[in-house]
């Protein structure tokens, strides 16, 4: 009988000790999470590691032999230090322990082990101070085939400076034995149809292979098992939101009047992804749609005409924004948007924390009692305080901002309200099956007519110093000719970082020194001789929100010529006699962030220039991105540039709390088709069983994956 299954706690398993250290390092709680920590590579007791290759400072794990060990006293102090001499047959490194002289017994030349430990530099040689080590047994070697034996794979596993990789194999040794009751999450039809393990075997031979080929049938078993668990979940969260009964809001008189009033004509992409929109507004269970479009392809027109649907049974919409000054710019193109006939009946108003505390009680009060029936604000709408009448359909914009529990905190407001997601960054299909699975997706790909376009540029003033000042005239004969310019740095301040700055470091290979900070570079144009009669004004998220607002409206009213910002402009600001943007070091950023922001010019009738600044060496990552971007306009076309450049940790970020976040050896780009496969036998299993009672081992692997405040994440209603 086995002693184990995947949800005995680790302490009844290993001991109080050993699952205390376990829970610190890896928040492993049971035997379930333990095994769930696959190998992260492998290697061969015949095989050592290049010692030349280890990075100084980093925690490593290496196979290597022992070439000498001695003791010698210890200056100034009792005891004696040992040192040890390890090889991989071509360099050596030491082994240093202090007053550890009773190791000299085990650590004998000629013994082979797994050295763990961090990398230091002592008088020019490799050492590891202290290391955890495990030594192959020679006895086993002598009994075991000599030749099977040194080609066994030894995993080796994330580690941190607490728990080395040899103590998870110690431990992963103590239970796989005795694991029983190993739920298989794959109907069996399907495993033996696409030639995969069972799910006991696949674990097995991830952890202890016998021989080197058992490792990826394995991996490729989990990788299924890890994508059809979590498509099942997303359908499972898609299956809850259908259940509810919604209130159907029919269109009337509201978005007839503001269709006739609409200076221009829809593009053919507005009004099929409209057309959905206001199906699913009339259907028997509440909408839960992603709009994704290029920026500046009429998302915020198509959501407003959503709100106006809403409206016409007195429901009321609320939009969070990620930042107060797309809030406050929201408010503004929505009331110029409906006109001054249809604006009072719908009194937009805005909800922010930086509104003194008389605004932010009267915007409360018209929210509570349904006088405002569009809602715009930012994280404040999702606090206690804030009720609303008949809260009907819930926007969210830029969602990759914001994660699945507060588009839920707020949709909880209301009684099964509509949900509508906008984003601005194209996603590639398999990112918005694994992370927005939940979600049907809409696109609006084509842009409406009469869009000048943007031409885009690198100035590499890395090898061409000269294309700096060039960059600051080109600036100034756009002025000249009637336009105006933004200028992004990567900091407020370069001399002194702050919080902000930090942001854009994620994107920059190392976070090396910031020369650009908006002071800097607002410094250098006070003082250039062509911008003597240019207005230069400075933006960034430091400024208090009633100022940030004041800048941003005197932007777009034309009384500022140049803005210098931070990426604080990188979504919603819209001023369509602005040309030109100037991104200083863009390769601290990355692509969707570079794209975002150079979507800020170009939006009228004005031909678009972005000038790229970078003195990232060619055929760096770096200058990779830049240069990207530079070549295409398309949005689509760069997410997947992005993805590869970057792979998906970075893209999915972990904003998407719960099982979005925590993929093990699933990968996005890498595994599509393994996705599409998956999503398309989860939804096959689930249109035939939605309550899963024919498939117990799936339900279970859910209910193990998907934790109960991920649950709740999933279906806060």
């Amino acid at each position: 009988m086995p002693s184990f299954t995947l949800d005995t706690r680790l302490d009844a398993a290993l001991g109080e000790k050993t699952a205390k250290s376990f829970l610190r390092a890896f928040g492993m709680v049971t035997v379930g999470d333990l095994l769930a920590h696959y190998p992260r590579r492998y290697a061969r007791r015949g095989e050592l590691t290049p010692i030349a290759d280890l990075p100084v400072g980093e925690l490593v794990s290496i196979v290597a032999e022992v070439r000498s060990a001695s003791t010698r006293p210890m200056r100034g102090r009792r005891g004696e230090i040992l040192e040890v001499i390890i090889s991989d047959g071509v360099g050596t490194m030491s082994l240093t322990f202090f007053g550890q002289a009773w190791r000299l017994k085990q650590l004998e030349p000629g013994r082979q082990g797994i050295f763990s430990g961090k990398v230091g530099e002592y008088r020019g040689q490799k050492q590891l101070t202290h290391p955890d080590y495990d030594l192959f047994d020679d006895e086993a070697a002598a009994r075991m085939n000599a030749e099977a034996w040194q080609n066994q794979p030894i995993p080796i596993y994330p580690a941190t400076s607490t728990v080395p990789s040899w103590q998870v194999k110690r431990a992963v040794d103590a239970v796989l034995p005795s694991v029983g009751g190993v739920p298989d999450p794959l109907p069996s039809a399907f495993r033996q149809a696409q030639g995969l393990l069972d799910a006991h075997t696949a674990l097995r031979r991830v952890h202890a292979p016998d021989f080197p080929d058992q490792v990826e049938p394995a991996r490729h078993t989990l990788r299924m098992h890890e994508a059809f668990v979590l498509q099942s979940a997303l359908l499972q969260q898609r299956q809850f939101v259908r259940m509810m009964s919604a209130t159907a809001r029919p269109a009337g008189a509201l978005l007839e009047r503001f269709d006739a009033a609409l200076p221009f004509e829809r593009t053919p992409d507005q009004v099929a992804v409209g057309d959905r929109i206001a199906a699913d507004l009339t259907g028997a269970w509440p909408m839960n749609r992603l709009v994704q479009g290029e920026v500046g392809s009429g998302k915020t027109l198509v959501a407003l005409r959503a709100m106006l649907q809403v409206a016409q049974s007195g429901g009321q919409s609320a939009l969070i924004a990620p930042t107060e000054v797309l809030a406050a710019q929201h408010v503004r193109s929505i009331a110029r948007m409906l006109g001054p006939q249809l604006a009072p009946e719908l009194m937009p108003t805005l909800l922010t924390g930086q509104l003194s505390a008389p605004e932010r009680r009267k915007a409360a009060l018209r929210a509570a009692a349904g006088q405002s029936l569009i809602v715009v604000g930012t994280h404040a709408l999702l606090s206690e305080s804030t009720t609303f009448a008949d809260l009907g359909l819930v926007v969210v914009d830029e969602q990759h901002r914001f994660g699945v529990e507060q588009r839920e905190t707020l949709r909880a407001k209301g009684s099964a309200p509509h949900v509508l997601v906008l984003t601005a960054t194209p996603i590639p299909r398999t990112v918005a099956m694994t992370v927005f699975g939940d979600l049907d997706v809409s696109t609006i790909r084509t842009l409406p007519a009469g869009r000048a376009g943007i031409s885009s540029f690198v100035a590499p003033v890395g090898e061409k110093p000269a294309w700096f000042p060039r960059v600051w005239e080109r600036v100034a004969e756009e002025v000249a000719a009637g336009h105006q310019a933004f200028v992004v740095c990567p900091a407020i301040d370069a001399a002194k970082p702050s919080a902000e700055d930090e942001e854009i470091d994620e994107a920059a290979d190392e976070p090396g020194s910031t020369h650009w900070g908006v002071a800097q570079a607002a410094d250098l144009l006070s003082r250039h001789p062509a911008y003597s009669g240019i207005r230069v004004e400075i933006l960034h998220g430091k400024m208090p929100g009633d100022q940030k607002d004041a800048v941003m409206q005197a932007f777009a009213r034309g009384e500022i010529d140049v803005l210098v910002a931070t990426t604080v402009v990188e979504v919603g600001v819209d001023v369509p006699n602005a040309s030109t943007m100037v991104i200083l070091e863009a390769d601290r950023f990355g692509v969707s962030q570079l794209h975002q922001l150079r979507g800020r010019v170009g939006r009228g009738s004005i031909p678009g220039l972005c000038l790229l600044v970078t003195e990232a060496a060619p055929g760096t990552p770096a200058r990779s991105r830049v240069e990207a971007v530079a070549a295409t306009t398309d949005g689509f076309e760069l997410a997947e540039v992005d993805l590869d450049l970057r792979g998906e940790g970075d893209v999915l970020g972990d904003a998407q709390s719960g099982v979005r976040s925590s993929l093990r050896l699933l990968r996005v780009v890498a595994d599509a088709d393994i996705i599409a496969l998956a999503r398309a036998e989860a939804e096959r299993v689930l249109e035939e069983d939605p309550t899963l009672e024919a498939h117990p081992g799936l339900a279970a692997s859910i209910d193990a994956r998907v934790t109960g405040a991920e649950r709740a994440a999933l279906a806060k209603n």
